[in-house]
This record gives structure tokens, sequence and C-alpha cells, in this order.
């Protein structure tokens, strides 16, 4: 009887229990636990997946894949917590006590934006490895039985491609991507199996390696050569103004191209300019940026020296845009009565005949100024890819300290200084015995010039001299820049850096403060404001100087 009694008792709390717990237990196997078991399972297996050993000798291995235990809080809210400003302490995140939660869920929602971002940001990252290595495994020789596999790596390979497509943001992939994405990751692992040699993976990735960097040497290789390219080239547009210029200067009157005179348009106490230029839109936004910005416009005169070809248009631009009471000179190196007997041209044998720094009459001209102004005493020598932001009067009160040249230096352990040895061969014994690699070097762009000094010092004929010895024998390297450091050695003061900042025609990460405090910015280097190659960020300070509501640069579609 009491076996009866104990025995019914039993069934009777079985049928309870079952009764209360049997939904919740039927509930949580059909999802919850069933998801863990899987989940649990696939950890196993990505981790099995990723004990690669490392082999001896051998530095590279596949980047494995961090999978997290599961714990009551996400690691990264302790990481997050701290970047907020937040300090963990004993009873904080990890060591909280269950009756207080709420601090732990206000971090978590916050955190769980900043956590999902870093993992969906290396879903492209994972999808890119993956068809990298599924290409390795199909490099290898199939073993017997298993020629299945490289159908599927193909079609996996297809698929994912596919998928991604020109996706270069994880939030823009699609649900598909994903799904294929666990189909090739489930590929991979039975590759894995059936090419267990680790150290032909590496063999082959490492050759991968190297094809990879030899396409990216060759396509940098290109870039540099269009980037030349684009550089020496004229634009349509810029060809378009020139020729509409010279056909409306021709259709005036001969009393009608002449421009405003100044009687005292040699008096050395006025500020003399000059700029060089074959470009009528770059000359005109130097002249307007000097004048504009300076405080006696009234005493400039502004001397632009050009060729034949582009002396029209110029002169035809400053008859419908005088700068405002400045005096403006256009001068042709025609009428130059010394040109054909005194000019040296530069050599271009063996040389791009193409580049224009080797090819340019009016980049060498600059070494003719004592005979291009032989009743002037002081200039300053202005390049036509530079823009003026404040006074440049006061350069004419400098002391020259006996020297000829002014220009802005950099030296030493300047980021910007450029040594000898970048543009002069000083292994040539001529060249190393007279110049120093450690002197400090200038550029062009903003100089000024004692014209007394360098008729005295006949410093045109030590720039003849060098010119004559580097036709004989590689001295230097491209442009008038290098001649200029011979030329002028040990005759060159240092300016203020305030004057001048360069590089914005080849660097793209000046501060902006050091552009807005020098009085001339440069833009050296190929990639010219005028140019669609040139940095956009730049061109705002040069466009401002540029009328493009004028009636022939929208015939030309200059915007």
């Amino acid at each position: 009887m009491k076996q009866f009694r104990r025995r019914t008792r039993i069934c009777i709390l079985s049928l309870l229990f079952l009764s209360v717990f049997a939904p919740i237990l039927l509930l949580y196997g059909s999802s919850g636990f069933v998801e863990d078991l899987s989940s649990l399972k696939g950890r196993r297996d990505l981790r099995k997946l990723n004990l690669v050993k490392q082999e001896e000798g051998v530095g590279l291995r596949e980047p494995v894949l961090e999978v997290y235990k599961d714990v009551n809080v996400d690691p990264t809210v302790r990481s997050r917590f701290t970047d907020l400003g937040g300090d963990v302490d004993a009873k904080g995140i990890s060591g909280q006590n269950q009756e207080d939660k709420r601090p732990v869920t206000s971090v978590i929602v916050d955190a769980q934006p900043q956590a999902r971002r870093v993992v969906m940001d290396a879903k492209i990252k994972e999808m890119k490895d993956q068809l990298i290595r599924a290409k390795a495994y199909l490099s290898f020789a199939v073993p017997a039985g298993n020629a299945h596999l490289n159908k599927e790596l193909r079609l996996r390979i297809k698929e994912l491609e596919r998928a991604m497509g020109d996706v270069s943001k994880d939030s823009d992939l699609s649900k598909r991507a994903f799904q294929r994405m666990r189909s090739m990751e489930n590929s991979l692992q039975k590759s894995a199996r059936i090419y267990p040699d680790c150290l032909l993976m590496v063999k082959k990735l490492r050759a991968m390696a190297n094809n990879a960097e030899e396409q990216v040497r060759v396509h940098k290789e290109q870039e540099s050569f269009l980037v030349q390219l684009a550089g020496r080239t004229t634009l349509k547009g810029l060809h378009c103004l020139s020729m509409r210029l010279t056909s409306e200067y021709f259709a005036l009157n001969p009393e009608e191209r002449k421009l405003p005179s100044n009687p005292d348009v040699h008096d050395s106490n006025l500020y003399h300019f000059v700029v060089f230029s074959d470009n009528v839109l770059a000359g005109s936004v130097v002249v307007d940026s000097t004048v504009s910005s300076a405080k006696e416009p009234g005493k400039i005169v502004f001397h632009v020296v050009t060729d034949s070809l582009n002396f029209a248009a110029f002169s035809m631009w400053f008859i419908l845009h005088p700068p405002k009471k400045a005096t403006i000179q256009i001068h042709n190196i025609d009428n130059f009565d010394w040109f054909s007997t005194k000019y040296n041209p530069p050599n271009t044998d063996g040389r791009d005949s193409q580049d224009p720094r080797y090819t340019s009459t009016l980049n060498h001209l600059r070494f003719y100024l004592p005979d291009i102004f032989p009743t002037l005493n002081k200039i300053i020598l202005l390049d036509h890819d530079v823009v003026v932001q404040k006074d440049l009067t006061p350069l004419w009160r400098v002391n020259m300290m006996g020297k000829v040249n002014a220009a802005v230096k950099t030296c030493g352990n300047d980021p910007a200084h450029r040594r000898m040895s970048l543009l002069l061969n000083l292994s040539d014994p001529t060249v190393g015995k007279r110049f120093s690699n450690e002197a400090c070097t200038w550029v062009f762009g903003v100089n000024v010039f004692d014209l007394k000094k360098w008729r005295k010092m006949n410093l045109t004929g030590v720039y003849g001299k060098y010119l004559q010895l580097g036709k004989k024998k590689p001295m230097w390297k491209a442009g008038t820049l290098p001649l200029g450091w011979m030329t002028f050695y040990n005759q060159t003061i240092g300016l203020d850096q305030k004057w001048q900042t360069h590089g914005l025609g080849y660097y793209s990460g000046i501060r902006q403060e050091d552009i807005e405090r020098a009085a001339v910015i440069h833009y050296d280097g190929v990639m010219k404001p005028w140019l669609d190659i040139g940095f956009e960020k730049y061109k705002t300070y040069w466009r401002k100087h540029v009328e493009y509501n004028h009636p022939s640069l929208q015939q030309c579609n200059i915007a």
C-alpha cells in the first residue's frame, strides 16, 4: 500500500512538471537550443579550420578569425565605455551585481552601433580574402576523386563576385551576398581538408602577392606618364581663348591696339614686376592678384614677356581688362635686338623634345633679365603659376647684403628641403667640386633680383657656361631650377617663409593655415590649377581672379 501511494505521488508530480515546463522546453528546443548547438558546432569547426601550424622559416599565416565566448556582456562594451570617458570599477561592467543592470544596458545600447559598424566594415575584406583563397586552391593539382571540388569553387567564385558587384561599403551588400559568403566558407573548409599542405598554400599566396605588386608598379608608372603628358598638353579651351583674342586684336584699327602708356615706365623708383608666360589666363591671374593685393597699385609696372604667337592675345586681354591704376607692358621676344645673337638655346639631344622644361625659350629667358631691362636696377620675378595674396612692395626694401638673388630657402631638416643631389649630378667631378649637397636650396616663384650686381658679376655668362657644359655631359635634371642653383650659388639670401608657400601643384597635404598666411602661393609641379588634374581644394585661390563671365571664356567653355 505504501509503495502504491509513493508511485502515485511520483506520477502526479511528473504530470505537473510536464504540464508546466513542457511548452517552454518545446519552444526553446525548436529555436534557441538547436541554434546554440549548431552555433557551438560551427565555432568548433572554425577553430579547427584556423588552427594552422606555423612552419619553421615561414612568416606568413592565414588570418585567424577571432571567435568570442558567450558571456553576459558584449566584449566591445568595455573598450567603448572607456572611450566614452567612463571609469570602470570593481562593480562596473564585468563585476556588476544582478540587482542593478541599467547603467550597463545604456552603455550596450550606446556601443552597439559602433560595434556593428566595425564588424560590418570587415565583410567586404573577408569576401575578398575568400576569393583569393579560392583562386589559390584552384591553381593546385586536383587530387584523385575530387574533380567536383574545382567546379564547386569556380561556381562559388562566380556567385560571390556577382553578389559583391562594385559595392565598396558593407551597408550596401544584399542578403544574398552574405549567403554566398557562407557557401564559400563551406567550400573553403572542404578544400582545407583536401589540401592539407600549408607550405604549398603559402608559396602560392606569395606568388600572387608578388604578381599583384608588379601590377601596381606598372599602373603607377602608367599613371605618372599620363599625368606628365596631361601637364604638357595645352587645353582646348586655352587654345580657343588665345585664338579668339588674337582675331579680335587684328580686327582693331592700328591706333586701337596700343596699351595705355606711362612716360615713367622705366623709372627705377617704381615697383617693377615681370612674368614670362605663353598662357593668357595664367598670366592675367598673376597680374590681377598682384595689383589687387598692392597698397600702392599706381606705383606698379608689370612686364609680361611672351612669344610672337601669344603677343596679340595678351595685348587684347589687357586692352579689354587694364589693371587698376597699374601700368602694363607686353614684351615680344622677337623684338629684342640682342635675342638672335646672344640667346643660347638649351640642348634637347637625347631628351624628350616635347617637354617644355627643356625646350621653352620663355623658361630660360629669366637668365637674361639684365639684357631685357637694361635701365632697371632691381626687379621681382613671378612665375605664371603663382597667386599673390598680400602686398609685395615690402620686398623692395629687403637688404640684399651684396647678393644677387633673394628667395625663400629650405635647409637641413625642413620637410620641404630638396637637396642639391636631387637635381644635380654631384658624382660628376666638375659639379661635385663646386657645389655642396648640404647647401640650402630655393625655388623660383617669387624672386628679387639686383640687376646691377648681376651685370657686374656677369651671371648670365655663368649660366651660359654651365649650359654649354651640360650639352657635353649630363650635369643636371630637367628644368631651369638646377641651372638657377648653379648660377646663383653663394649669391642668394633667404627670405622669410611667409613670402611663399610652394608645392600646390604636386603635394595635397599642405595645411590651409600655411596657404592663407603666405604672400604668394605657388602651384609648382604638373598639377596646375587650370588643368583638370589639379587639386580641386587648391583651385579656389586661383579661380577668384578669373573672370568666368567674360564672353570669350564662356564661348571657349572655360569654367
